[in-house]
């Protein structure tokens, strides 16, 4: 019951901290930090618990099933993984850096706030367990309502319409996920005459290659929009730049990860070969993101905006690697997503930290900051200093990965990508030139440093990042089994419950603690 529980104790959690705001504020808000505290506790014991077991993480480790409308084939069919496990470890960690964020931000309609916030969580850790198609695309709608209203109530002055465009972008491409969603259940039915939604079951079904090309664009659409990738990112920026800060976390840290764990647990299994005859062009279509993310997040003047075009560029990363179909790229990813929720994440927690002291996001009206809140200023160098990739932080293991593995397929495409690096750095150092050095227009500033509460949250984030980059091998050892399993099975042999199988080579020393040369 471990991983129902997970979701139930969110939505419990969620409709407690709703009913409880009645009796004040105080009350709501120490239950959804507590909900996701308990979580997150459980999640990290399990992942403890078997540091070492590779037999754990290879496999299927935790499953639960029960019928839920068995008539049409329907479970509730959770399953658990090293890669889910990751992002399950992931979405409660930053999920209770969220609550805190919000203890003071946050002084209206508390309760259904957080609410909203579990809710949003609990969607996101379905999408991350479900093994039912029909449960994803559920969860999957679960998690996009609650983001709706926590920008449409909570947000900046534009809220309006970024709530509406972002409702738009995702509710359309969702759609044709279900439609491919339902053309995969009749064909597989008539196929095997067992008409069920449940992925097991699906992997090994033969399908002609214009429909796999068909089905798989429905579900790749989705992903795509949700990551975002170039062109579907226009709704991303005025998301960001309008939600409340812990909305832009659990956007940008966790939401836009949903479309990345697509990719890796969907596509490539499910639509190998379909996905292979358009990975030349997605890998140029990721890298005219990844650069093109990089120019625009330095042309911004909204501090927020120009965080959230970083997040363009770096997913363009994210999509660079899932279509190499390398095991080191791979693992670059599942970094990447780690490292970029971490590292981002922190970045529009400290631009809602400098909105709360200056009630603007300009950047052109910033400057100075660092005489007189230098706590804060050596945040934002620290996390700078990641999303560029410096040595000793998370990103750069994720980078290093990916560059390295996309390189032993695609040199041209790889040496072109690495430009958004360089143009990383730009950013990076702007929004440490504006924000904290130089005069500041309005003369000295007079503005508070860090509270405590807040230093407790970004001294919490650096640890994480600094752990990542300079120990990176627990989070490699844990998706080593589940990233090997994904880029083997496909539509010819759908081994899903067989172990990986160990391959020499670098990977293998990679992903297993040097054991291999």
């Amino acid at each position: 019951m471990i991983l129902p529980g997970f979701i139930i104790t969110l939505m419990l959690g969620g409709i407690l901290s709703w009913i409880a705001a009645r009796w004040g504020h105080l009350y709501a808000r120490w239950i959804s930090l507590l909900t996701l505290f308990a979580n997150f506790i459980v999640a990290i014991t399990v992942w403890v618990g078997n540091a070492g077991n590779a037999d754990f993480f290879s496999n299927w480790a935790l499953e639960f099933s029960v019928a839920w409308i068995p008539s049409f084939g329907i479970n509730f069919h959770l399953a658990l993984d090293g890669l889910s496990l990751l992002l399950l470890s992931l979405t409660f960690f930053l999920g209770t850096l969220a609550v805190l964020v919000s203890w003071k931000e946050i002084q209206e309609k508390t309760g259904l706030y957080h609410f909203c916030l579990l809710w949003v969580l609990a969607g996101i850790t379905g999408v991350f367990l479900t093994m039912d198609l029909f449960l994803f695309y559920f969860f999957w709608e679960v998690m996009l309502i609650p983001m709706f209203f926590l920008i449409l109530i909570w947000g900046h002055e534009n809220r309006r319409y970024a709530a509406f465009k972002f409702f738009i972008f995702t509710q359309a491409s969702g759609l044709l996920m279900l439609l491919s969603i339902l053309g995969f259940y009749f064909i597989h039915g008539a196929q095997t005459g067992i008409y069920t939604f449940d992925y097991f079951e699906w992997l090994g079904t033969e399908l002609p290659p214009q429909t796999a090309m068909w089905l798989m664009l429905g579900f790749l659409i989705a992903f795509v929009v949700k990551l975002p990738v170039v062109p579907f990112h226009a709704w991303l920026p005025d998301a960001h730049s309008e939600a409340p800060t812990a909305g832009s976390l659990v956007l940008a840290a966790l939401m836009l990860k949903t479309g990345a764990y697509g990719l890796l647990r969907f596509i490539l299994p499910l639509f190998h070969h379909a996905a292979m005859e358009i990975a030349p062009w997605a890998m140029a279509i990721d890298v005219v993101g990844a650069v093109y993310g990089a120019l625009l997040a330095f042309s911004q003047t909204n501090l927020k905006r120009l965080v959230a075009y970083t997040s363009v560029s770096h997913m363009g990363f994210i999509m660079l690697g899932v279509f190499s179909f390398h095991e080191i790229a791979l693992q670059g990813v599942v970094m990447q997503i780690m490292a970029h929720g971490i590292s981002t994440g922190a970045l529009f927690i400290l631009a809602g930290m400098v909105y709360e002291r200056i009630h603007t996001r300009d950047i052109t009206q910033m400057g100075g900051f660092w005489k007189g809140m230098p706590f804060l200023g050596v945040m934002a160098l620290v996390f700078t200093m990641a999303t560029w990739g410096l040595p000793g932080l998370g990103n750069f293991v994720a980078e290093f990965l990916t560059l390295v593995g996309t390189w032993q397929v695609a040199p041209i495409t790889t040496a072109i990508a690495a430009i958004g690096l360089v143009a990383a750095t730009a950013y990076a150092l702007r929004i440490l030139q504006k924000v904290f050095y130089g005069p500041a227009p309005s003369g000295p500033n007079t503005l508070s440093d860090l509270t405590w509460r807040e230093k407790i949250i970004m001294g919490t984030l650096v640890a994480a990042i600094s752990w990542l980059g300079l120990y990176p091998q627990p989070v490699l050892d844990t998706s080593y089994g589940a990233v090997n399993t994904i880029l083997h099975e496909n539509n010819e042999t759908g081994a899903l419950r067989e172990p990986y199988k160990k391959q020499e080579g670098i990977f293998t020393s990679i992903g297993k603690g040097g054991a291999h040369e």
